[in-house]
């Protein structure tokens, strides 16, 4: 029996006890009480000793749910910190990455005008050596054709070599 049915019980039989004329007193059967009460202390330790047990295994419980929560809380902070360093990382592996991506093109575009220079240098002394040689072809072909009009080709001390 549920020591709180007990003690109902133990109520019970102290109301339904008789009454003491003109006192508040009752009087109850002292074996009767006695039984009643030795059978409730047989029960309470039981009880005490399950409730207790209870208690306690609920607080382990409790204890091992806020040390199971601590711990992913804690797995959850690295792990963030972690993505946090990680994406640190990207980005700043990004920025590099496009800072010297944008050195090469710059370095390209210079050296590609410099190349276009040289070419432009070289090309512009070519013309000038070509249009000097043409000229010299021309002077000299001109000099031929006025030499077979007179009729004879005669070299003279004012010939010179041609320049090239």
């Amino acid at each position: 029996m549920d020591p709180l049915d007990r003690i109902d019980d133990i109520i019970a039989l102290v109301e339904a006890a008789r009454s003491v004329p003109m006192s508040r007193n009752c009087m109850v059967d002292r074996g009767e009480l006695i039984g009643a009460l030795d059978q409730l202390r047989a029960e309470l330790p039981g009880e005490l000793r399950r409730a207790a047990a209870l208690l306690e295994e609920r607080d382990k419980i409790l204890d091992a749910g806020r040390r199971e929560a601590d711990r992913i809380i804690h797995e959850g902070e690295q792990e963030h910190a972690r993505l946090v360093s990680v994406n640190e990382i990207t980005v700043s592996s990004e920025h590099e990455g496009s800072r010297i991506v944008g050195e090469a093109r710059a370095e390209a575009q210079r050296l590609r005008e410099e190349v276009d220079e040289y070419v432009d240098t070289a090309l512009g002394n070519f013309e000038q050596f070509l249009t000097r040689a043409l000229a010299s072809i021309e002077r000299g072909r001109d000099k031929m054709h006025a030499l077979r009009e007179i009729g004879s080709f005669v070299p003279g001390d004012d010939d010179r070599p041609l320049p090239f």
